[in-house]
């Protein structure tokens, strides 16, 4: 017989499928090579957000007079992300108005080991989980980098894949238990090291003002995706660079569009081969709240017209999410002007 519980999960699981096909999400998706654009879609489907200083809560779903969703701007943006798409999932599930505090959203995000009765919370995780990262955009990103399970056990590649979809480290590896990719013990192990713990060692010698921002290792598979992030991101480019016949990456091209570029290094490698290719390690860090389309080429210096490789990455580093309306609804009502 089917628990409450597991009866919970499915439907609120249901309900972030159905609304994929809707909105014809995951054929989107793989042209885009992004995480789901949450507040994008909330916008899309008419369900008015408002962004505040929340005190106490980190989201609510108000039913009457009307339907809306409340989202504080306290928090970083992947955390702003969830409890939007857990408030979404309050309203395509036609639920109560409900209030979330801190201590129970994110003490269930994503994976409820003590359900208790509040099923209708529990929907809305599901919901957000469902919506956010289902099974097919894990797989799809996974395959574009080239992971595959067995990389999961590698806190580094869960970061790194956890910024690719818009989510928190912590919600991505219980997701993973909630889809059986790995234990609840390797979760926690994989929770044993904390986040800066990974910034750090991928920053290198460089030592930003603080580590709330993230960062980002971008690398040739990363060509053609969008990458969205927030204002203080710093991203690590690692590039296989054919210096032996003279071409190297334009780091001009970065200082040009107002990247600063804060380290520059070719990796050392194991063994080293006559004429094999380097690999080169720029740090960079973008400009106050970019949005465009970052473009690096390799090139001979004497000669950038005739480029061996370019990358093209379309970046957008303007989060978290600030008070009032969401970007995704301001950009949309300024296109629509």
């Amino acid at each position: 017989m089917v628990s409450p519980y597991a009866q919970a999960v499915r439907k609120g699981t249901a309900a972030a499928s159905r609304l994929h096909q809707r909105l014809d999400l995951r054929a989107r998706l793989e042209v885009e090579r992004s995480a789901v654009n949450v507040f994008g879609l909330i916008s899309q489907l008419n369900v008015p957000l408002m962004l505040r200083p929340l005190e106490g809560l980190l989201g609510a779903y108000l039913s009457i007079p009307a339907r809306g969703i409340l989202v504080t701007t306290e928090r970083p943006l992947s955390i702003q992300r969830f409890t939007a798409a857990h408030e979404l999932g309050h309203c395509m599930l036609d639920h109560e108005p409900s209030l979330d505090d801190e201590d129970s959203i994110l003490r269930r995000m994503p994976v409820n080991l003590e359900p208790g009765h509040a099923f209708q919370e529990v929907e809305a995780d599901a919901f957000a989980v469902g919506f956010m990262m289902p099974k097919w955009l894990l797989a799809l990103h996974m395959r574009l980098q080239g992971w595959v399970v067995a990389d999961l056990h590698r806190p580094s590649t869960v970061y790194q894949l956890s910024l690719r979809l818009g989510a928190s480290y912590e919600a991505l590896c219980w997701t993973f238990v909630r889809y059986k990719m790995i234990t609840q013990k390797q979760a926690r192990d994989l929770l044993q090291t904390r986040p800066r713990v990974m910034k750090e060692a991928l920053l290198a010698e460089f030592r930003p003002q603080n580590y709330r921002g993230d960062v980002w290792l971008l690398t040739e598979r990363d060509a053609g995706a969008r990458i969205d992030g927030s204002a203080n991101d710093l991203f690590v480019l690692k590039l296989t660079e054919h210096s032996n016949g003279g071409y190297l990456w334009n780091l001009d091209q970065l200082r040009d569009s107002g990247f600063v570029v804060v380290g520059n290094a070719v990796e050392d490698q194991a063994e080293e081969r006559v004429g094999e290719p380097g690999i080169r390690r720029i740090t960079a860090q973008p400009p106050d709240e970019f949005r465009g389309r970052m473009v690096i080429d390799e090139a001979r210096p004497w000669d950038f017209e005739q480029r061996r490789n370019r990358l093209e990455i379309d970046l957008d580093f303007t989060g978290p999410e600030q008070a009032g309306l969401s970007r995704a609804e301001r950009r949309q009502r300024l296109e629509a002007a």
